[in-house]
């Protein structure tokens, strides 16, 4: 499945995007810019935890997205998915994540 398949097919569930997400993901630097920002992100989530910061919260996303969106528009060279299955996409994230920490999924 190419980049274009994000336009084409329509995934209904989970189980059949995931896959897709990992073909998207193909590239070791831009699986490691994922862990980076999300790692961040929880880190950011935490601290809007302990300290009621709001700002915090707003980092959360921002180094969550900024991460992976420089992943793949500057090295894995795709739309994320995330623009056409944002939910899916958030989901399948925190799934490689987990696989990433456990090493299943090589970063």
């Amino acid at each position: 499945m190419s980049t274009s398949d994000v336009n084409t097919k329509k995934y209904k569930n989970l189980k059949e995007f995931f896959p897709f997400y990992l073909t998207e993901h193909s590239n070791s630097v831009n699986r490691a810019l994922h862990f980076i920002g999300s790692s961040l992100a929880l880190g950011f989530i935490f601290a809007f935890i302990s300290s009621g910061n709001w700002i915090a919260l707003g980092l959360a996303l921002f180094s969550g997205y900024l991460f992976a969106w420089i992943g793949h528009f500057f090295v894995e060279k795709n739309r994320p998915a995330t623009f056409k299955y944002p939910f899916l996409s958030f989901v399948s994230d925190w799934m490689m994540y987990g696989r990433m920490l456990v090493g299943k999924i090589p970063n």
